[in-house]
């Protein structure tokens, strides 16, 4: 026997069993309610990536996302920062490479990822796939976000000290801004790390 609650001052007693099954169908009762009142969640809004490494499978998924950030109606902000600003360097932006030394997704030996062209291999190997798959140059790429309103953005911290100046990028980088800055542009967007 439970002491359940009291009715007019006295206690009630009940049995366990009627209090377990009391109490499970207030649950399932609670549950339904709950879902049939949440409403879907809300859309992403925007989105800000972060792209840090420079390696070709550092920037593309960012780029990739972006892109599909865009096409779906998201505002969609891209930082580059560290290597990563290779992508949106001039001069660097053709002739970004694949990783080939201490890359756990080449699956083989660091000894033959350090071999002569063995970086070069695999950069052909993989443009030559995203080339099937109709996925542009980073150069190309950059450009059609660019086009489709996404910003794009290079870390300032980065920028000072690699000793770069604004004309060293592409035509397509918006600002030079500070991570204070990325962040209250960000408001509102989820961030995203590649």
């Amino acid at each position: 026997m439970v002491l359940q609650r009291k009715q007019h001052g006295l206690p009630v007693y009940r049995n366990q069993k009627d209090v377990f099954k009391e109490r499970m169908m207030n649950i399932e009762t609670n549950t339904i309610t709950e879902l049939k009142e949440d409403k879907a969640p809300d859309p992403i809004k925007g989105v800000s990536i972060v792209v840090s490494k420079g390696s070709l499978e550092g920037i593309y998924p960012g780029l990739i996302m972006a892109n599909g950030a865009r096409m779906e109606g998201i505002e969609a902000n891209l930082f580059f920062t560290f290597f990563g600003l290779d992508a949106i360097i001039d001069k660097r932006m053709d002739k970004i490479k694949v990783a080939t030394v201490g890359n756990p997704g080449m699956h083989m030996p660091t000894l033959v990822g350090m071999l002569p062209g063995m970086s070069a291999l695999a950069t052909k190997m993989m443009s030559k796939e995203m080339d099937k798959l109709d996925i542009p140059p980073v150069r190309e790429f950059i450009e059609m976000i660019h086009d489709a309103g996404c910003n794009i953005y290079a870390c300032k911290a980065t920028v000072d000290m690699f000793h770069l100046k604004k004309d060293d990028f592409c035509e397509q980088t918006d600002e030079i801004i500070t991570v204070g800055e990325f962040y209250e542009k960000s408001a509102g967007s989820q961030i995203i790390f590649t």
